[in-house]
């Protein structure tokens, strides 16, 4: 469509509904097969690599998010797979897209120009924290490592390069100067995760750790937005130039709708109408093929009726306004939310029940206590807590207890 032509009206607009959204979407997100399936090893890298990405959070309330969100599309997942091929097989490694998150390895040459981005955005800030020897610090703990080996940031706490002046205390989250170098080389590509030792990172060069047949030559700025955009829709389904950007948050919503208005003109795009829960219906973009499938299988693929609970972090609750249109769920994380103030919990789980997020349950896995609690349980307006979907809560809860490792659970 040339830039400067109108938009048609929603109503005029291959239609996609509310149920078929959000069918199609946890289709994509690995949530519409059996979640009691075996996963296989060698299976795991493409479920990632059908996410896009997986992200890595500190919090261990339960488990940690990069497992909780593995473990609800798959509830034969455990962690020590995902260790194995982090560590040792290294078909997935650690970067940033919107946080830290788990990739697979093949992405890698399309990190590049994100790392040079990072290089000249960071600096400016973590200079600013640092002094005008920042660079020292940064050659400091390069030729450390590569000299030695893996090191952790506990290694280089009494660090002094040449040169340096003040106090070791400043900087971000009151890292030490060569912690916030280490982060900085990782952020740009120069350093890699080798392992996590008690969820610690362990830094080596990151010619050491990505494997050779990954470290491929960056890709051209018009590669690497097309690489970017397309494999952004391909997981969101359907979108606006906006929420493309934001998905890898690696290009500017410029970028992408400049991309989306060639895509149309090709006709590789088409515009969609999406029925939101609440019945109003918004414009968005979806490559081509997607209304004729939709009209060829109207009811799409039925996923399973199994009451899930997913992370906090889970990709598909990460787009707040996406997923109140689609869903009709209003939900955030009150983790930074002061105690007085939270409205749920401070680490609260969405219940997914087949298509529907159908409640929200505080839950904490007490280590010393032995037990997994529900500190709190809602479900969602004018749904009925029928003795089934208690029955399918206590089932979940019982996966959940022994995910997470403690014996019993002590219910609210």
């Amino acid at each position: 469509m040339p830039a400067h032509a109108p938009a048609p009206a929603p109503d005029r607009l291959p239609l996609v509904a509310n149920r078929q959204a959000r069918r199609l979407l946890l289709e994509v997100q690995g949530l519409a097969e059996a979640p009691g399936r075996r996963l296989r090893l060698g299976e795991l890298p493409a479920l990632v690599e059908r996410l896009g990405f997986v992200q890595v959070d500190s919090i261990n309330v339960v488990e940690r998010a990069h497992h909780q969100i593995l473990f609800s599309r798959c509830q034969t997942y455990r962690p020590a797979q995902l260790t194995r091929l982090l560590e040792r097989e290294r078909s997935l490694f650690e970067n940033w897209t919107h946080d830290a998150a788990v990739l697979p390895s093949r992405f890698w040459p399309w990190w590049q120009p994100r790392f040079q981005r990072e290089r000249e955005r960071l600096a400016g800030r973590w200079r600013n924290w640092h002094g005008t020897d920042f660079e020292g610090y940064i050659a400091h703990v390069a030729e450390r490592i590569a000299a030695e080996g893996p090191l952790m940031a506990r290694d280089f706490g009494g660090d002094q390069p040449k040169g340096r002046s003040g106090s070791q205390g400043a900087g971000w989250w009151n890292w030490h100067p060569e912690k916030v170098a280490l982060e900085y080389l990782w952020r740009t590509g120069v350093l890699a995760v080798s392992r996590r030792v008690a969820f610690q990172k362990v830094y080596d060069l990151a010619e050491r750790v990505i494997p050779d047949e990954h470290r491929g030559p960056a890709p051209d700025p018009e590669a690497f937005r097309d690489w970017t955009c397309r494999s952004a829709l391909e997981r969101l389904v359907f979108a606006t130039p906006g929420e493309i950007a934001r998905f890898w948050d690696a290009l500017t919503p410029a970028e992408a709708t400049g991309w989306c208005r060639a895509r149309l003109a090709a006709g590789e795009l088409v515009e969609v109408a999406v029925e939101n829960a609440d019945g109003s219906r918004r414009p968005a973009l979806a490559f081509a093929g997607l209304p004729e499938r939709l009209a060829a299988e109207p009811e799409v693929c039925r996923p399973p009726a199994r009451l899930r609970a997913l992370s906090p972090f889970d990709p598909l609750l990460r787009d707040r306004q996406r997923l109140a249109r689609i869903f009709g769920f209003d939900y955030r994380i009150e983790v930074f939310v002061p105690a007085a103030k939270r409205q749920y919990g401070y680490y609260v789980f969405p219940l997914l029940e087949g298509e529907r997020l159908v409640g929200r349950a505080d839950l904490k896995a007490d280590r010393q206590a032995d037990t997994l609690k529900v500190q709190g349980l809602w479900w969602e307006p004018k749904l009925r807590a029928s003795r089934a979907r208690q029955k399918a809560l206590e089932a979940e809860l019982e996966r959940l207890r022994r995910f997470a490792g403690v014996g019993e659970v002590a219910p609210a």
